[in-house]
């Protein structure tokens, strides 16, 4: 859901290089899902993983949960996307952002026997869901049914929000693969707010931000794989790299109050926990509900008049075409749980 791009669309030069590399140097597992890049993620996976590509890696891929509105749109949703990714198989077959609610109206629906069937005809491989619901939703849907693995939100900032922690114990107790996205929370742990960079200066070892994020989610023996958004070439190596050095529960003591004393700070100075993963989007009244918090975050984390500007310009209050200003939220808490007029506008 992060590949480079061009003009608002996949860079495909650009994301077929790095994924290539990728696969050439160990990388053997692909997430995407049915909306990524505005639906041309998984079309576009289908058209570069051939040549062998597609038998050096596991692809995972999701049923968006908030759209199938009957037993058929699983079936019709299913075959689309053998069909753009073209295989036969989805080694990993997720249900999209899984919540309490949505859980049990899609199990009445069918579409735990759906998905039973889709294995027994060897459509997909694993049954999983993807989550960002509370710990206790959590739980509920780990003891619901005998899931193959599961996809959570974790990274030292949030061990206690969504699963957190205690669900990844949990999930793990319960015998369930763990996977987890957003190990950087969208980026921001690879952000250095100068308070940061003089914590992570006493470490004896020095390595960049993405490093010590990635380090502490590879550090917990119970994740099986971490789901890492690389947008480009040098991200790649990076995170290639972070993973060939670091084994699980190898950080020390004194590193691990490091983290600590970073998580502190940026408790401190981020104001809104956003990851920019724009489920949110898109916005009834047009509000660029992502980019909103991140220029408010990044204005109080750094402390300058940078985001101010581009909060003006980029978003456009001070045009007439594509309006995507925090003012025009009218509060209606369809598609967030923020109001933005109580935060951005104020503070803008």
């Amino acid at each position: 859901m992060r590949l480079p791009t061009k003009d608002g669309l996949i860079d495909k030069d650009k994301a077929k290089e790095l994924i290539y590399y990728a696969i050439d140097h160990g990388v053997n597992f692909i997430d995407t899902a049915l909306y990524y890049h505005d639906g041309y993620s998984e079309s576009f996976l289908g058209e570069i993983l051939q040549d062998g590509y597609r038998d050096k890696v596991k692809i995972c891929t999701k049923v968006p949960s908030w759209a199938v509105k009957n037993y058929e749109d699983l079936g019709k949703y299913l075959n689309t996307q053998l069909e753009k990714l073209k295989t036969k198989c989805i080694d990993y077959y997720f249900i999209h952002n899984l919540s309490e609610e949505s859980f049990i109206r899609l199990k009445e629906l069918g579409i735990l026997e759906f998905l039973e069937n889709a294995q027994k005809e060897g459509k997909i491989k694993y049954i999983g869901f993807s989550f960002h619901d509370n710990k206790e939703a959590f739980k509920k849907i780990v003891d619901a049914y005998p899931w193959d693995a599961c996809l959570i939100q974790y990274n030292f900032l949030d061990t206690n929000s969504q699963a957190g922690t205690e669900g990844l114990e949990y999930a793990s107790n319960s015998g369930i693969t763990i996977f987890i996205m957003g190990p950087l929370k969208g980026g921001i742990l690879a952000e250095t707010p100068e308070k940061v960079r003089e914590i992570w200066n006493k470490s004896n070892v020095k390595r960049t931000p993405a490093e010590w994020a990635l380090r502490w989610v590879i550090n917990h023996s119970e994740i099986t794989c971490v789901f890492s958004g690389m947008g480009s070439l040098k991200q790649v190596k990076e995170n290639i790299k972070v993973t060939n050095e670091t084994l699980p529960e190898s950080i020390s003591h004194h590193d691990m109050e490091l983290y600590d004393n970073v998580k502190d700070i940026y408790q401190d100075q981020l104001k809104v926990e956003c990851t920019e993963c724009g489920y949110c989007m898109p916005c009834p009244s047009g509000v660029d509900i992502p980019q909103c918090f991140t220029l408010y975050n990044q204005k109080h984390m750094y402390n300058n008049n940078a985001p101010s500007y581009l909060y003006l310009t980029a978003l456009g209050e001070v045009t007439s075409d594509n309006q995507s200003y925090a003012g025009l939220c009218d509060g209606c808490g369809i598609v967030s749980r923020y109001v933005l007029k109580n935060w951005m506008c104020h503070y803008f």
